[in-house]
């Protein structure tokens, strides 16, 4: 069997938890999907994959032969790209739509890389929130989302990052530091939202589930505005760990609950169907996604911190 193709496929089930989505998505039938999976775990000799009435979980030799994997593809579709675009030059102009903060901590730190891989293409970005509409003008978007993006657009993943809680150590000394969820009821909650404000927090632990009402202190759709109140002891944020991340790290903020999980939110580039033809949409969704693959982001951003 194709050993590319069995790899992807173990990506794609990793990726989407379901092996019929994966095959789907490599224009494959159940059965043959089935059968791809079982001859690279008997090639192998590991079991990668388990399986129960629910879900799919990676096994440990399943997480380790994942990250080899993503990284393996990443490279060949980095050197497909470099291929390809010395065959046809891409040019024009890139329109970019992307939520502020993240295309100036993770997007335009890349730009002059793909500036020197695509030298005739010129990028524009727009600031927009994070789930806007794809106009027409708009050939790549960023869109954060915890469902199917919709009708009409293809889309490239590029992480998962989990939702976390964090305060500071000033304002936890003042208030106190919460213990379940349910404590969050007496605390001031730093709430987005873009893009609709939250009703209800929706948490699990090993099987428990809670839910507690939204009551926010401050409200914002910009994530950079709730994570300087954060910082200032306003309250206790509920955002992206993408956000918070080198708060958490250096201390200036500290996890909250993080034993508990709320819904993760999978990061993607967004474009119209009809302009994947493009050149220079298809040039720079390789090279972001390649990149994205290669970098530590999504483990760090999937990680549990230290209370």
């Amino acid at each position: 069997m194709d050993r590319l193709t069995e790899m992807a496929l173990f990506v794609g089930v990793a990726e989407a938890g379901s092996l019929n989505r994966a095959a789907g998505k490599l224009g494959l039938s159940n059965a043959a999907a089935s059968r791809y999976l079982s001859a690279l775990e008997e090639r192998l000799g590991a079991r990668l994959v388990e399986r129960n009435t629910r879900r799919l979980y990676l096994t440990e030799p399943g997480q380790e032969f994942l990250r080899r994997s993503k990284q393996i593809l990443a490279d060949l579709q980095e050197a497909e790209s470099t291929v390809n675009a010395a065959v046809a030059e891409p040019s024009g102009m890139l329109q970019l739509a992307a939520p502020l903060f993240f295309c100036v901590h993770h997007i335009a730190p890349l730009l002059p890389a793909y500036a020197l891989r695509c030298p005739a293409v010129s990028v524009q970005v727009q600031a927009v929130p994070d789930t806007a509409a794809i106009d027409g003008d708009v050939d790549v978007a960023i869109r954060m989302r915890a469902s199917d993006p919709g009708q009409g657009v293809e889309f490239q993943r590029l992480a998962e990052t989990r939702q976390v809680l964090a305060a500071s150590p000033r304002y936890l000394k003042r208030a106190g530091m919460p213990r379940r969820p349910a404590d969050l009821a007496a605390h001031a909650l730093l709430i987005h939202t873009c893009p609709e404000p939250e009703d209800e927090l929706h948490f699990t632990r090993r099987g428990e589930k809670t839910a507690v009402p939204v009551k926010g202190g401050v409200e914002s759709n910009d994530v950079q505005v709730l994570r300087t109140a954060a910082l200032d002891g306003l309250g206790i944020a509920i955002l992206p760990a993408y956000v918070l991340y080198d708060d958490l790290v250096g201390g200036q903020l500290r996890p909250v609950l993080d034993a508990w999980d709320l819904p993760r939110t999978t990061i993607d580039l967004v474009y119209p169907s009809r302009k994947h033809r493009l050149e220079k949409v298809r040039t720079f969704v390789d090279f972001m996604a390649a990149r994205f693959a290669r970098t530590p982001y999504e483990r760090r951003w999937t990680r549990r911190f230290k209370e």
